[in-house]
């Protein structure tokens, strides 16, 4: 399957607009978080060739303004499109979701979005004491699973053995996006590297919140498997 990197930090040219935030699209009809702005999502998306009439989905993360900026704007595009989100995320996403003609849906399970490509429901995490639910996307192919996170802060590690319970026959090949790990100290971050070769995992892309010190940890103990995750990249599973 293809991913496309809608929206980053970074970009791989100039003509891109790049922020705080990510957005991954998933052979042309998942999406996966939309950055924290929505005019400048849908100008990537206009310079990417990308066809919202194609997109079936959105998965938001997490309810926080840089992983859903962008939702809203995609909505008054495309009334009716399906949103997965949180059962536990807002009050105000739920009534702004359902009052932009959001097709809301709660994942509080396991759930299929689209062929070989599923939502893991609401895991527990905390963000500054507060509780703060959040899923990431899994992707089926014949390489095994790959999964896409938007902040993991339930924590990399418990997001990625909740995957494995879900998928126990299934191997790990890509964990890609935000780790969450920005303001962690280089010895955390390398046990939490070096958990991931244990765990099976193949490729990595580290980005957003992942900080870059994380990015290079990883990028070292991952060396020509580590994938650099830049607006305009496109990423094989």
């Amino acid at each position: 399957m293809r991913i496309e990197v809608l929206f980053d930090k970074e970009a791989k040219n100039k003509t891109l607009r790049t922020g705080w935030g990510v957005s991954f699209l998933v052979e042309e009809k998942v999406l996966f978080d939309t950055g924290e702005n929505g005019a400048w999502l849908t100008e990537n998306m206009k310079i990417l060739n990308v066809n919202i009439d194609k997109i079936k989905a959105v998965v938001i993360s997490h309810d926080h303004w840089d992983h859903q900026g962008g939702l809203w704007e995609l909505l008054k595009r495309k009334k009716g499109l399906t949103i997965y989100a949180c059962p536990n995320f807002s009050a105000e996403f739920k009534d702004k979701a359902k009052k932009l003609n959001g097709n809301l849906k709660g994942t509080k399970n396991i759930t299929e979005t689209s062929k070989n490509i599923f939502v893991t429901g609401e895991i527990t995490g905390e963000y500054k004491g507060e509780y703060m639910p959040e899923q990431a996307l899994v992707v089926k192919t014949n390489k095994g699973i790959s999964v896409i996170t938007g902040c993991a802060h339930p924590g990399i590690i418990k997001m990625l053995n909740t995957v494995k319970k879900n998928f126990p026959k299934e191997d790990i090949y890509a964990v890609l996006g935000g780790f969450h790990l920005m303001d962690k100290d280089k010895m955390l971050i390398e046990i939490i590297a070096d958990e991931f070769k244990k765990i099976g995992v193949k490729k990595v892309g580290a980005t957003h919140c992942s900080g870059p010190r994380a990015e290079e940890i990883f990028k070292l103990k991952y060396k020509k498997d580590f994938l650099p995750i830049k607006a305009g990249a496109e990423i094989k599973v």
